[in-house]
């Protein structure tokens, strides 16, 4: 068993959460720098139990490989401006999304999740605070320390441990 933040309509909580198969989602563009942590994580991440999908910045091109799978829990990770520390992670609920949001995706994440509700009960939005978003970096040094350090958080069964987003 596995404990997992969950964040969904209602107020966001823990839970356990049997061992079955789980998804996370890399979604951002590798080309602006710290925008691409999500894909980052998804390239790297490997764990018992744990399929990645590097979204880029279209994740609803993958929501058919969701619907078959039908996996537990789908984690999406992007980069979002929350106004920390770079490198910081924060679990995001549905609601805060649109503020936090880079938006340098095809679709808003806030409709993929929405989208996603229909076939899949679990859901979490992890956000990473970026450094710099400037075409043609790579990822900034505290930003790709802040991802792998909640890549091992995922991995160790952890991420009850990720604060949740507060808005100032």
């Amino acid at each position: 068993m596995i404990v997992a933040l969950i964040a969904s309509r209602a107020p966001v909580l823990y839970r356990e959460i049997a061992d079955p198969m789980q998804i996370l989602m890399g979604v951002g563009n590798e080309l602006l720098g710290d925008d691409g942590v999500g894909i980052y994580i998804a390239e790297r991440f490997v764990a018992e139990g744990w399929r990645s999908l590097i979204c880029g910045t279209a994740p609803e091109n993958f929501t058919s490989i969701i619907r078959r799978e039908q996996p537990q829990l789908v984690i999406i990770i992007d980069a979002a401006e929350m106004g920390l520390a770079p490198g910081t992670s924060r679990v995001i609920r549905e609601s805060d999304i649109e503020d936090v949001s880079i938006g340098t995706h095809q679709q808003p994440l806030s409709h993929l999740i929405t989208y996603l509700r229909t076939f899949i009960r679990d859901i979490l939005f992890i956000g990473i605070q970026p450094d710099d978003i400037v075409p043609g970096e790579s990822l900034s040094p505290v930003v790709r320390d802040g991802a792998d350090q909640l890549m091992l958080l995922i991995a160790e069964k952890k991420v009850h441990q990720i604060p949740v987003f507060e808005r100032t």
